[in-house]
């Protein structure tokens, strides 16, 4: 039979292991000041960043800044974000869940650039906050599905030109990439059409096409 003092002692363990649970999963908004490419709008959904951090002894420095897929026009946020997060984190490294905000005429003046300012906008942030979290800078990755891939892959091809405000000229280079079951051509032959359409619209230039 458990003392007054054990029973005491095992509640605080129990909060001090919720709080910490709940410190290593923090949900962010991506951006602290204005959205780029931003048409304010009641359907806008605000891009948020959700940190999933391992153990300090298990970290290994490494980061993997996930995107769930969904063909542009949802997001598998549970299968392809959470619980990739904490898979991860197993291993040591630490995740980072990326909600980007969905392609849209109505929320965006240009909303074939949106996801990859959001992508961008990840790199940028988890490379700032690198030293406090305890992650190596020249690890930094970036991992998508399916739709989420085919940002991951722009992300990985298309970081010289800066799409966001990056007045630190941070690098926004992935140093790797993971592409799981990704949409990396939006050729006629192999494109999904869905994910095609919801980017670049019902007619997209030949520009765009080989672009993307």
């Amino acid at each position: 039979m458990q003392t007054p003092l054990q029973r005491a002692s095992q509640a605080i363990l129990l909060l001090l292991l919720a709080c910490s649970t709940t410190l290593a999963q923090q949900a962010t908004p991506l951006y602290s000041g204005n959205i780029p490419n931003h048409i304010a709008s009641e359907t806008a959904r605000q891009p948020m960043l959700t940190a999933y951090l391992p153990a300090k002894e298990k970290a290994n420095g490494v980061a993997v800044i996930i995107c769930p897929g969904g063909g542009y026009g949802s997001l598998v946020v549970k299968r392809e974000g959470t619980d990739v997060a904490q898979a991860l984190n197993e291993m040591g490294i630490a995740a980072f869940v990326l909600e980007y905000r969905l392609p849209s005429d109505a929320t965006m003046p240009e909303k074939k650039i949106g996801p990859l300012q959001d992508a961008q906008q990840a790199i940028k942030r988890v490379r700032q906050q690198a030293a406090q979290l305890n992650i190596d800078p020249g690890k930094i990755g970036i991992m998508g599905f399916s739709a989420g891939g085919h940002l991951a892959s722009t992300a990985g091809t298309h970081y010289q030109k800066s799409l966001i405000d990056n007045k630190e000229n941070l690098s926004l280079r992935p140093d790797f990439m993971v592409l799981v079951y990704p949409v990396i051509s939006f050729d006629d032959a192999i494109a999904h059409a869905g994910t095609k359409k919801n980017l670049l619209g019902a007619s997209p230039t030949p520009d765009d096409v080989k672009l993307y």
